[in-house]
């Protein structure tokens, strides 16, 4: 199955229009502190194994990570789990501070 590729631009105009979406990133705690999309859930990708209970499969997952390879990664784990609506969101938080909203901090 093919990951969906989404844009911040495209996750903004989702989340503008109340699209009820899951925001999982799967960064490290103190990337997670520093810089976060609004609305996210922490699951570092070292743990998503066991806390996979956690997410609900008939839900849509964007998976964030840090420029979004991670983050990809996440996302054909859920996939291959059974997970039906997983998009990756392109270049990852950095991107969203870039395109939706700079008071995110970049590192």
């Amino acid at each position: 199955m093919q990951i969906n590729q989404m844009t911040p631009v495209e996750l903004k105009q989702e989340l503008e229009n109340q699209t009820p979406l899951f925001l999982l990133d799967v960064r490290e705690p103190i990337e997670f502190r520093y810089a976060k999309i609004e609305g996210s859930v922490l699951i570092p990708l070292n743990q998503l194994s066991e806390r996979l209970d956690e997410l609900d499969k008939a839900q849509h997952v964007v998976v964030i990570c840090h420029h979004g390879m991670r983050s990809l990664q996440a996302a054909n784990y859920l996939v291959h789990y059974g997970f039906e609506q997983v998009s990756n969101l392109i270049g990852g938080v950095d991107a969203w501070s870039l395109q939706c909203d700079n008071q995110v901090p970049r590192y």
